[in-house]
């Protein structure tokens, strides 16, 4: 029997259904992860699984004497606690126990006295009656884990440490069956990776909503898409997932414009039928007022986010000299001896744990912060856009019309007026949402927002720090394109290691106690340099020579053994896809997640080490068949050059 079983759910809240007699079945170790638009249900499906929200219709089943964990997208704004107290709440019974013990025996647990030794042993033995003990060290574990102080109070910590804590406190209670709304908002890429791990050894039902696209592939052994009240329900990877997707909404668009074709062509034949022949065959005019009403209520695939930045006139080659700076924040170092170059045009990504300083670079850039020591100089005719991750330049009284034009009816975008209700309409507020105040707003509309009111100002310097929080993944996309075709400079700080990957083409890596290193290329390329530079140096003599880029012209034919290679490389190839596909079906195996978590962790592991065969092998093969094509023109160019040939 499956852990969750959702049967003909039906859920709205504007006449629009959000779901629309949907079902779902989830089994014990499956890692779901559930994708789709901003406002498209994904929270509200959450809320159905945890039992705060109620269907119009239907039927949500689970599984007696489960248990399940839920971790909100919002982080509340007090709580009241210690991080001890927190942690542990998430464990009702050793509260529950703790307090009777208290409450009996109320000197044991007061701070100021020293318990006996037989005390010590009583609090244990009542504990472990009722398996409460080990329950008691998972606490503690998770608060070392995190690196503080359990005394800490739970309100003074950042936002990030916040969604840490809660995800700890949803642990600790060991569940059946975990709801993740946004988990990895707000954490940086060491924590992201660490919870990587946990969900991995995780033997439970998972079920969350993310929009981190590394994490999705990584973790999801199914995706379900909703989409326009409707799953999209897939066993597979989340690059595999696209893919179906791309075909299934092809065959879609194919399949919806032949039956508008064919209703043209029966609202035609009505039309002048009549008058042709005077008579009707009602059989066919019943069948035209079926396919109108199909045609009604028939929901096309939404509408995209049209995002345009206004680019100002360009800036000198200089964006920004800095050299050798150091900033500190009292006798805490933020910043030491820190040097860079910024050109027009480079597009620079700034990696570093929450708290190690990102923020306070990017002032210091921008002139916003002087340097305690050392010497910023900046290029001329700059003009910055700047989008903080907080969005204070948003005010929750105003409307999303008043924050991003003043109240006024246009916008002047590139040169033109646009009228503002339009403009905020391309990226995808309606009139209502457009007039209502920005304090109802979604996280990811009010980021949409922030972003429409950033576009509105001629830049030749884009500054975003995390831009991609609650950002839905196809906005991400749009937004990343949009990014590549800018021709100024970006500064981006951002978690999102795919969007990262795909955008910035140079790194800035806060990798020690304020110290800054420079990387050439996004995440990934900063981890394979990182990895290098860790490698033991070897003389030139016994150094591998890589293969060349270009591959030498005067060379004539290829050598045995690399044609030998060239004829297996088609195989290797073909192993190593199957040996990936095999992979992937064994992990989308349920059964699977009861079994021992490093058996996981080793799969994960393999799947990695196949991708980066692939990618070698794949190389190589381009690399030889040029190589080949090269020597073939050579030969060919030495036969015509050969006055012997006829």
């Amino acid at each position: 029997m499956a852990f969750i079983n959702m049967q003909g759910i039906s859920l709205s809240f504007t006449g629009i259904p959000l779901l629309d007699a949907v079902s779902l079945n989830i089994e014990r170790g499956e890692k779901v992860g559930l994708v789709g638009r901003n406002g498209s249900g994904k929270s509200t499906l959450l809320g159905l699984l945890n039992g705060s929200v109620k269907p119009d219709s239907g039927l949500v089943s689970i599984q007696k004497d489960i248990h399940s964990a839920y971790l909100s997208q919002e982080v509340p704004h007090e709580l009241p606690g210690t991080v001890l107290d927190v942690i542990a709440s998430g464990s009702r019974e050793y509260i529950e126990k703790v307090g009777s013990i208290s409450s009996s025996s109320p000197d044991l647990l007061r701070d100021d006295l020293m318990p006996t030794y037989e005390q010590l042993e009583h609090i244990h033995h009542e504990l472990d009656l009722e398996g409460l003990w080990y329950r008691r060290e998972q606490v503690s574990k998770n608060i070392s884990q995190l690196g503080l102080d359990g005394t800490c109070d739970f309100n003074s910590l950042s936002t990030g440490l916040k969604r840490q804590v809660l995800l700890k406190r949803a642990l600790v209670s060991n569940p059946d069956i975990l709801l993740l709304d946004e988990p990895t908002n707000h954490m940086d890429i060491d924590s992201i990776k660490e919870l990587e791990q946990m969900m991995l050894r995780f033997t439970g039902a998972l079920i969350f909503v993310t929009h981190d696209r590394m994490f999705l592939q990584r973790i999801a052994t199914r995706i379900v898409e909703i989409d326009r009240g409707r799953l999209f329900d897939q066993t597979c990877d989340y690059a595999s997932f696209l893919i179906r997707r791309s075909a299934e909404r092809q065959a879609e668009e194919t399949k919806n414009a032949l039956f508008d074709r064919k209703l043209r062509q029966e609202e035609a034949w009505v039309r002048g039928g009549i008058k042709a022949r005077g008579t009707r065959n009602e059989g066919r005019v019943r069948e035209l007022e079926r396919m109108r009403g199909i045609r009604k209520s028939r929901r096309d695939q939404p509408g995209q986010v049209k995002m345009e930045a206004q680019e100002a006139d360009r800036s000198g080659t200089l964006v920004a000299k800095v050299e050798d700076i150091t900033f500190n924040y009292g006798d805490t170092p933020v910043i030491a001896n820190f040097s860079t170059t910024v050109l027009k045009g480079d597009r620079i990504g700034i990696l570093g744990p929450n708290g190690s300083g990102k923020t306070t670079l990017l002032r210091l850039l921008l002139g916003n912060l002087s340097p305690v020591t050392g010497t910023i100089r900046h290029g001329v005719n700059l003009q910055i856009s700047y989008s903080d991750q907080l969005l204070e330049q948003l005010d929750e009284n105003k409307t999303a019309i008043e924050n991003v034009s003043d109240n006024n009816d246009t916008v002047m975008v590139n040169g033109k007026p646009r009228h503002i209700v339009g403009y905020l309409g391309d990226f995808l507020f309606s009139p209502d949402q457009a007039r209502a105040p920005v304090s109802v707003l979604s996280g990811g509309e009010r980021n949409r927002l922030m972003l429409a009111k950033l576009f509105t100002r001629p830049s030749n310097l884009l500054v975003l720090d995390e831009p991609t929080n609650d950002l839905d993944i196809e906005t991400l996309d749009l937004l990343e394109d949009l990014l590549i075709n800018y021709t100024g400079t970006i500064f981006l700080v951002s978690h999102d290691r795919t969007f990262i990957n795909n955008v910035v083409t140079s790194t800035m890596v806060f990798e020690h106690s304020s110290i800054i290193k420079e990387y050439v290329g996004g995440f990934d390329d900063w981890l394979d340099q990182r990895s290098d530079e860790a490698k033991p140096q070897t003389t030139p003599s016994r150094q591998r020579n890589k293969p060349p880029t270009q591959p030498p012209k005067a060379q004539l034919k290829l050598g045995f053994n690399e044609q030998r290679e060239l004829d297996a490389l088609p195989n290797t190839i073909e192993d190593l896809e199957r040996n990936q596909q095999e992979l992937f079906h064994l992990m989308a195996d349920p059964e699977l997640y009861k079994k021992d978590p490093a058996d996981i962790i080793g799969m994960n592991d393999r799947l990695e080490e196949i991708k980066k065969l692939l990618t070698a092998a794949y190389a190589r093969w381009e690399y030889l068949e040029q190589l080949q094509l090269n020597a073939t023109n050579n030969r060919l160019s030495g036969i015509k050059s050969d006055p012997n040939t006829n």
